[in-house]
């Protein structure tokens, strides 16, 4: 991976450049930021750049072996760190344990969504960790001698996911580095890192994305330009989730459709109607159902913020919007946060294999209630 690689991110990749060059190298850096922007994509890039041995313009060269090796994921000293599962019946799960599906996801997501990352351990509801074994392990690599270069490097993946046993034994090792390692973290959310371990990182804040970025990351893809300035408008900066509805094609315009008509029926009170429509939302599936409540909460905070009449605020389709036009007012402070929670109940019940007909029943009748709370 190599910086022009990557689109935009110029400031960023300057920075990080900036500290191979002058031989500034902190033992702990951190690049933190929104989901699905690109920030592992800015790691390994930078990785690469501080192993390649014939650096050209600002970039590593690509041809060189360590480059290589890189590129192909097998450079022998960058050790890969991330949230695993002990589902499975693994007691003791380390990162080398799940390095087929790390290399997966580096190729077939290099976004780095944590969504992803679970289906591809197959780990169900069950949150992946950074279980002290870990710590462990990369105590154990650290004070080795690097294999072909003059140094060694973990990337660190969702730091946030280490439990405090793990996070005190890395303190440790940032404390007292070893001066051939370097720690390199990708952060969604740094402030969930132990204190005393993220006060001891240089931390980059990478930037949201613009919509036009977005935009271009997707006709790059192959997306038409307008459907690509659509979905890069609806994803609010998160370049994996625009790719994810470009992958779904007609996705977002059929949730549209559904969110009007559960709105419409909701108001007038229509029962009959929402007994059947639960019924159908019902046959989606799981993950399509959980997709469509997401988009419900979506459109629940773009019509409450609707109501404040800042056009910049909104992030929403044209058709959206006619909807909201009308719609927007019954969304308000008296309901909003009400609304918001029964949605995320939603998703939670469905993803824990919830009988859904009966899932999606009960809350529309719950949003036929809310929306005639009157307004504070």
């Amino acid at each position: 991976m190599r910086f022009k690689d990557i689109l935009g991110f110029e400031e960023e990749k300057q920075a990080l450049r900036r500290m191979v060059d002058t031989g500034e190298v902190p033992h702990a850096v951190m690049l933190h930021g929104k989901e699905g922007i690109g920030k592992t994509l800015l790691a390994r890039a930078f990785i690469q750049y501080l192993f390649c041995t014939a650096r050209v313009e600002g970039d590593s060269c690509g041809v060189c072996p360590a480059c290589r090796q890189t590129s192909a994921l097998n450079n022998p000293d960058i050790h890969y760190v991330y949230p695993v599962t002990k589902a499975g019946g693994r007691s003791h799960p380390v990162s080398l344990d799940f390095l087929d599906q790390w290399r997966d996801m580096l190729r077939l997501h290099p976004y780095m969504t944590p969504k992803e990352w679970m289906r591809l351990l197959d780990c169900g509801n069950t949150q992946p960790l950074i279980y002290v074994d870990e710590a462990d392990d990369i105590a154990r690599v650290a004070s080795l001698s690097p294999f072909g270069a003059d140094k060694k490097v973990f990337l660190i993946w969702q730091p946030e996911k280490m439990n405090v046993q793990t996070a005190n034994k890395l303190l440790k090792l940032i404390e007292e580095p070893y001066d051939d390692t370097i720690f390199v973290m990708v952060s969604n959310d740094p402030a969930a890192i132990l204190p005393t371990v993220l006060s001891r990182t240089r931390r980059l804040e990478v930037a949201t994305p613009p919509m036009q970025m977005v935009s271009e990351v997707l006709q790059k893809q192959g997306v038409p330009q307008f459907e690509a300035d659509k979905l890069a408008r609806i994803s609010e900066g998160n370049i994996a989730y625009a790719i994810e509805l470009a992958d779904q094609g007609g996705e977002v315009e059929q949730f549209n459709r559904d969110f009007q008509q559960a709105m419409r029926m909701a108001y007038t009170w229509n029962i009959p109607a929402l007994r059947d429509l639960a019924d159908s939302l019902s046959g989606y599936g799981r993950e399509k159902s959980i997709r469509l409540l997401e988009y419900f909460a979506r459109m629940a905070r773009e019509n409450f913020i609707y109501n404040l009449s800042v056009p910049a605020l909104t992030v929403m389709m044209p058709e959206e919007e006619a909807f909201s036009h009308r719609f927007a007012p019954f969304i308000h402070a008296g309901n909003i946060e009400l609304i918001i929670r029964e949605i995320d109940e939603g998703i939670r019940d469905i993803s824990r294999n919830a009988n859904a007909k009966l899932v999606w029943f009960d809350l529309l009748l719950r949003l036929m209630r809310m929306l005639r709370i009157p307004r504070k």
